[in-house]
């Protein structure tokens, strides 16, 4: 029995998919997943021993040019990839309008949330059947009952397993981790960020306790907070420019991760690699790194989480300290996670 997925993005997404795949494949030994997903991304479903084909889409290039995809036929050759199978099932794990159209450009029975339990209500329209599951349900949980009631069998929903092939990531990998921990420091929203200097005073007591830090970075400005992060400390390195195999390498090989709110955090997760992730302006409670050894900290401003991209805090300026400089807490809601509060709680963390 071959089945379609479509979750095309983001990265965090992609991942919550995969424990599903996991679990129906243990429940049914035959089946065989193709999955598609945006070009940026199409490293992740291939990591899973499940998974045959993965199908690339660029949606997001293309909205750039939409006449020069069609003339260059990158459209046409998609399409042409869709519809070469005729799917036992094409599940629309996402949810949204793109995904359903892709759903229904497929050939396959499709199936995907209700109106009322999606977060685009309009993609039903483009499904065969539906399933209602709960939004208080994690992103994880929704799309394994969403797998599990379309496919008919049960799971135990305290085993976890996001089901990748480690081999696939890295063929020489060393059992054993070393002394180093990755910094996911870089995310979307301008609200999601920690202050550069926590991170900083966060890698002055991590190298102090004799881990090495390495700081990954996407684009410039990621880059430019690294190298600010790093500055005057020998023992924090700023990566090359990492594919996503490249990075789940280094955090493979690491004894902790220390993130933002970011796709890369569920990666961590994924990899079973202990993780503490900060939180300001969002709530871990429905999307939130998910899995063995993962630690939240919530900020505690009285306006925390307020899920959105723009500060919209109205209270007295929150200044810190690190050495000689003082520094506004920006934005103020991650003034719950100073450092020496952060680290201790790390330690017990990778210690347990």
């Amino acid at each position: 029995m071959r089945i379609l997925v479509v979750k095309v993005s983001s990265l965090g997404d992609i991942i919550h998919t995969l424990p599903a795949i996991t679990d129906a494949k243990r429940a049914h030994r035959d089946l065989v997943f193709d999955w598609v997903v945006e070009e940026n991304f199409v490293e992740v479903p291939a990591w899973h021993s499940a998974v045959e084909n993965v199908i690339p889409i660029a949606i997001r290039r293309w909205r750039r040019n939409l006449l020069k995809t069609y003339i260059n036929s990158e459209y046409g050759n998609f399409k042409k990839d869709l519809q070469g199978i005729h799917y036992d099932l094409v599940i629309d794990a996402q949810g949204l309008i793109k995904s359903g159209i892709i759903s229904r450009l497929s050939k396959g029975l499709t199936i995907g949330l209700s109106n009322r339990t999606t977060r685009e209500p309009l993609a039903t329209l483009f499904y065969n059947k539906v399933y209602s599951v709960p939004w208080t349900f994690h992103a994880v949980d929704r799309v394994r009952q969403l797998f599990a009631r379309a496919l008919q069998y049960s799971y135990d929903e305290n085993l976890i397993d996001y089901g990748l092939d480690l081999d696939r990531i890295d063929k020489n990998r060393h059992i054993e981790r070393k002394r180093q921990l990755v910094f996911l420091h870089g995310t979307t929203w301008k609200t999601k960020h920690l202050p550069r200097f926590y991170w900083r005073h966060l890698a002055q007591l991590a190298t102090g306790e004799g881990y090495d830090v390495l700081l990954p970075w996407g684009n410039m400005e990621e880059k430019r907070s690294a190298e600010f992060i790093a500055k005057n400390n020998t023992r924090v390195s700023v990566l090359d420019k990492q594919s996503l195999t490249g990075l789940a390498r280094h955090i493979l090989s690491s004894a902790g991760v220390i993130a933002v709110d970011t796709g890369l955090g569920h990666l961590a997760a994924a990899l079973a690699t202990p993780t503490l992730s900060l939180y300001g302006p969002t709530d871990p409670g429905l999307s939130g790194t998910f899995g063995r050894q993962q630690l939240q900290l919530n900020s505690n401003l009285n306006c925390a989480p307020c899920v959105k991209k723009v500060c919209g805090y109205a209270g007295p300026g929150v200044t810190d300290k690190f050495g000689e400089e003082s520094f506004a807490v920006e934005p103020p809601c991650f003034s719950s996670h100073p450092p020496e509060h952060v680290w201790q709680q790390f330690e017990k963390l990778i210690n347990e």
